[in-house]
């Protein structure tokens, strides 16, 4: 690995990343493998979470293929030159930020979107003009092998690579210099990155998770909110990081919610979600205990059912949870939806903010003054109102978290930015020469220095 990053450095100091053209002709070839494999990528995310077809491509594929077409779009426009303006004391000269890339690259990708968590932010870092090491999760292997293959069909290895493995491949990248370094993944794991980096001064992205809330207030449209939370939440089996993690209901609109709940997981899931076909499982035996040992059985309004030789839980609702519950103490990442009911919205506030800084944050109300409070009033990295999870499916807005749920932001020009460094330069004439700041130092000099700076 220490001798590809060498390799890597050599051909990203050739120059051969930094035309657009090349660009532009390096994100058009890997739309085409991509398109050209897409049933095997579905074949391997189902082999990995069992997601069906539809799900892969709409969660996955397509959100792929949505920023390599935004990055072709937009790449010549964020590669410019901008122009600013210059100050009069520096007279005779012009001011410019070049976008440069910077350099080689260390992406770390997640399993539970194990496809477009490794490729979009590779798509960036390409379109930024870097050289990139790609270093999928371990737990999704079908997964990881293909977008190996990707990579070797699509580039050079000096240019891309793929490196596959697990923990002691995990450390040995990172122990490694790059010059940026882009990781997915929990927050445990993300300070272990950030303190790796911290040893070289490598600037980080880190794109983390934590316990995003969903707020019901009594003037929401009950069945609406139920339907799209049971879609954000049960999408991927509950492994997203920005699925709503547990739910704060208005208590006079508590039990409404709850049986639209029902007849929405009966509707979406059948009555029988572990026999669906499109519907996932759980990444592995050790995520799977993990999750049956937070339900609490006295708690299950709905759901709770497993199938370990599947490694399946059903879509599950938990009531009457309170915040000192097993399941409100960390991060569920799992169809696992604690609801607690609440009838004074600040101290809803004062909960929701006496916690860690989610990912994500979510308001159903027509009330549009209740939506601001807690849009306005609460810390977290993006959200909706009325809906859940769609705010990362678009290249016009960055998406990250901050605090626990991570740092910096990627996607579209977010994203170009993510991996570009930005030069500040002054181009200075040579024709004329102001003596102001030179030596030795004057009455008349301090009073012409004062107007120029002002």
């Amino acid at each position: 690995m220490e001798n590809l990053l060498s390799i890597q450095r050599e051909y990203f100091s050739s120059g051969a990343t930094l035309p657009v053209s090349a660009r532009i002709g390096a994100l058009k070839k890997l739309r085409d493998v991509i398109e050209s494999r897409a049933e095997d990528i579905s074949a391997a995310l189902y082999s990995d979470l069992g997601k069906s077809s539809f799900e892969s491509y709409m969660s996955e594929i397509g959100m792929v293929f949505s920023e390599i077409n935004y990055m072709l779009r937009h790449i010549k426009k964020y590669s410019r030159i901008k122009r600013v303006k210059t100050p009069l004391a520096q007279f005779l000269a012009k001011s410019y930020v070049k976008k440069s890339p910077y350099g080689c690259v260390l992406i770390m990708s997640p399993w539970n979107y194990p496809f477009m968590l490794a490729m979009e932010p590779l798509v960036d870092a390409i379109a930024a003009g870097n050289c990139a090491i790609v270093k999928p999760s371990a737990y999704s292997p079908a997964t990881g092998k293909l977008i190996e293959d990707i990579v070797s069909d699509t580039f050079l290895p000096q240019y891309v690579k793929v490196v596959t493995g697990g923990r002691k491949e995990n450390q040995a990248l990172l122990d490694m210099p790059f010059d940026k370094i882009f990781f997915t993944g929990s927050y445990e794991v993300g300070k272990t990155v950030m303190r790796k980096a911290a040893e070289r001064l490598t600037p980080v992205t880190l794109e983390l998770g934590g316990k995003s809330p969903c707020v019901i207030d009594k003037s929401a449209k009950i069945k609406l909110a139920a339907k799209r939370i049971v879609f954000g939440k049960f999408l991927n089996c509950g492994q997203t990081c920005v699925a709503p993690d547990y739910v704060l209901v208005h208590k006079s609109v508590e039990q409404e919610f709850l049986s639209a709940l029902r007849e929405e997981i009966n509707a979406q899931f059948g009555e029988q979600p572990l026999v669906n076909p499109d519907y996932g499982k759980i990444i592995n035996q050790k995520h799977f205990e993990r999750l049956c040992a937070l339900i609490d059985r006295d708690k299950v309004y709905l759901g709770g059912q497993t199938d370990e030789t599947q490694m399946k839980i059903a879509p599950t609702v938990l009531s009457d949870v309170s915040w000192d519950d097993e399941c409100m103490k960390r991060e569920l990442f799992g169809p696992v939806l604690p609801v607690i009911a609440f009838s004074d919205r600040d101290e809803a506030l004062k909960q929701i903010n006496s916690r860690a800084k989610s990912l994500a944050l979510y308001v159903f109300a027509e009330d549009k003054k209740v939506a601001d409070t807690f849009i306005s009033n609460c810390a977290f990295g993006g959200g909706c109102v009325n809906d859940v999870v769609i705010h990362i499916a678009t290249s016009e807005m960055g998406f990250g978290g901050f605090g626990d749920s991570g740092m910096g932001s990627y996607h579209g020009k977010k994203g170009f930015d993510c991996f570009t460094h930005e030069k500040s330069i002054v181009d200075k004439s040579t024709k004329f020469d102001l003596p102001i700041r030179y030596q030795p130092y004057s009455k008349k000099k301090e009073k012409l220095l004062k107007l120029f700076m002002k």
